[in-house]
């Protein structure tokens, strides 16, 4: 566990008192090599963004220095940095999941999203019809495509047993797939899906968007295992500093536009 060296006390319980979270008064945050806007941008690009700023703040509050370290390709990359060691926190639209909650520790969440789906609109008339989608898309058993190394990789055996899973490198060569009508359809939380409408409105003349109200996906702050010290005190500022708010998809959405008119 990394804890810094405490000013001298008189007493142990102002040792404990006095003690840090972090070592060398340096947070050690894993954030991803790519950018999702407005949670964080592509390394080198800026310091705006939801998570930037919860980062940021965190650091503050603990009277360190934010430390980032960008190279992580994938989601899962960020929590293999936690489990080795490199990173204390990993704060980067970071879904929880029950397979990744085995390895580290989970702050409480940020953001609740649900779960989507982007369907290919001549496969999904296939599919379903003329029946409703919400109706018959459980039992799917097409081509699904979802990002290698992300939560819904993972989400996807369980909610889409029968379907045919394709792992792509990046969520453009996902959408890319939808528009040429390679995979059926795509999963990923419906912030995502709902944002590549509103960056390309022609989007919606190939596929549409589905919403799977049933299932959530949540937004989190990983910590490394070994500190649950560290993982307290991030729950602590999210209920003190942050006044417990959890934020959902159109609130993100509507932060988006105003970012993407600035």
């Amino acid at each position: 566990m990394l804890v810094a060296q405490a000013r001298a006390a008189n007493t142990p319980g102002q040792q404990m008192e006095n003690a840090s979270v972090v070592s060398n008064n340096a947070l050690r945050i894993a954030m991803p090599a790519f950018a999702a806007n407005p949670f964080f941008p592509a390394d080198g690009s800026g310091d705006t963004g939801i998570d930037m700023e919860l980062a940021r703040g965190i650091a503050g509050e603990l009277g360190a220095e934010p430390v980032f370290d960008r190279s992580a390709v994938t989601f899962d990359g960020m929590v293999e940095q936690l489990t080795s060691g490199q990173a204390d926190i990993a704060i980067g639209k970071l879904s929880r999941t029950l397979r990744r909650g085995r390895s580290i520790l989970y702050s409480r969440p940020y953001a609740v999203l649900h779960q989507g789906l982007l369907a290919n609109r001549l496969s999904l008339a296939r599919i379903t019809q003329g029946k409703p989608p919400e109706q018959i898309i459980r039992d799917f058993s097409g081509d699904l495509g979802v990002i290698e190394g992300s939560s819904f990789a993972t989400y996807a055996a369980k909610t889409f047993p029968h379907a045919q899973l394709h792992r792509f490198a990046g969520w453009d060569m996902v959408v890319d797939a939808i528009r040429n009508g390679t995979i059926d359809m795509a999963y990923r939380d419906d912030f995502e899906i709902k944002k590549l409408m509103v960056d390309d409105p022609s989007m919606t003349v190939a596929a549409r968007s589905i919403t799977l109200t049933d299932k959530v996906d949540t937004i989190a702050i990983g910590v490394r295992p070994d500190n649950p010290h560290l993982a307290a005190f991030v729950d602590l500022y999210l209920d003190l500093a942050r006044g417990q708010q959890v934020l959902n998809t159109d609130e993100i959405i509507a932060r988006y536009r105003l970012g993407s008119k600035a």
